[in-house]
């Protein structure tokens, strides 16, 4: 079947309305029409080719909720008219350990949800910005916050569980001291994240006037980077950061923060490498550097449980798709509290555009 979408035929073409082909759906799958669709900064980078290995055209778009259309005669626990989403996993290889522990999202044979070889025409996954996706039910997430928040609730998708995740392994909660570096579209989530587990936490920005949004988030304190004095006075004290810029940074500069058996964890994905941290800021204090890749699909859904249970959404501008190219320039400006999300009914060419 063919739905409209917003994509790029080229790396250094704009975004621009498409028509795409979806698969029938199978046995297995769940057809949902998608009602809105966040913007990542992954998207920009994927689609400009900033990344090795973009395939063209490339529909982007990894936070994805809608409505279940229709359901193949083996899906369980969805029905026609349930809300629902889905994030960066479509499909895993089901049989390896990962999969096996819930870890889709480090399993080698995962398909991401744009831009990812499949059997499907084109031959590659096209992402969120479209009228409507079929997705094997195992991938398929229960969206329980009321009708009213299903937009911001987009964002949670990708930028929630990449914070959540590092911050259950890590065990964030009473008790801990955790730090978030960057207040964007992945930092104001993990402030508002860590608040909601209990722990104490503290921002880090460059920006003087994010102090007061950092603590509205949850922010219990805020520290400017740049400032010497105010980053001498965390020495040895955090238990967990979780750094979520994506730009070459200075890694020992938050390392010496962390107390014995702490740990800092990179989210942010910059194009270029970080340069190396001094190892004595490791081995001297037992520290640890780490990474971490989104979450699998039982703990996306505990994030968006847990997210309803308390209240928390994404901070969002809605758009048109037919902004999308305006919105990705603005992002690159820093020029967005937090999240851009696409108002998916403005792919229909008779739709009324969402207000820029």
């Amino acid at each position: 079947m063919h739905v409209l979408a917003y994509g790029a035929q080229a790396g250094d073409q704009p975004l621009e309305s498409l028509r795409i082909e979806r698969r029938h759906p199978g046995p297995d799958d769940v057809l949902i029409e998608i009602a809105y669709c966040g913007i990542c900064h992954s998207d920009l980078h994927q689609v400009r080719g900033e990344w090795a290995g973009t395939k063209f055209p490339c529909v982007p778009g990894h936070e994805i909720v809608g409505r279940v259309a229709a359901v193949g005669r083996q899906v369980i626990g969805f029905a026609p008219g349930d809300r629902v989403g889905v994030g960066c996993i479509v499909d895993s290889c089901k049989q390896c350990q990962e999969c096996a522990e819930g870890l889709e999202n480090y399993c080698d044979g995962m398909i991401g949800t744009y831009n990812f070889a499949t059997p499907d025409a084109p031959g590659w996954t096209l992402g969120g910005y479209s009228q409507a996706i079929v997705v094997h039910q195992r991938y398929v997430l229960r969206i329980r916050h009321p009708e009213a928040q299903l937009a911001a609730v987009a964002p949670l998708l990708c930028a929630g569980i990449t914070t959540w995740s590092p911050l259950r392994h890590w065990q964030a909660g009473p008790g801990k001291k955790v730090g978030v570096v960057g207040i964007g579209g992945l930092g104001h989530m993990g402030i508002k994240l860590a608040h909601a587990l209990g722990a104490q936490v503290v921002a880090f920005t460059t920006s003087q006037s994010k102090r007061e949004a950092a603590k509205s988030l949850g922010a219990d304190d805020v520290v400017i980077s740049s400032d010497a004095g105010q980053m001498a006075a965390h020495l040895q004290s955090f238990d967990l950061i979780i750094n979520t810029v994506a730009a070459p940074h200075d890694l020992d500069a938050l390392l010496v923060l962390l107390k014995r058996d702490g740990a800092m964890v990179l989210v942010g994905a910059p194009a270029s490498p970080h340069p190396a941290p001094n190892v004595f800021n490791l081995i001297m204090k037992r520290r640890t550097l780490a990474g971490s890749m989104i979450g699998g699909i039982a703990q996306t859904q505990e994030m968006l449980d847990f997210c309803a249970e308390h209240g928390i959404v994404a901070d969002i501008e809605l758009i048109a798709a037919q902004h999308i190219n305006q919105a990705y320039e603005r992002m690159l400006r820093g020029d967005v509290q937090y999240r851009f999300v696409i108002d998916n009914a403005t792919l229909a060419p008779t739709a009324t555009p969402t207000r820029p």
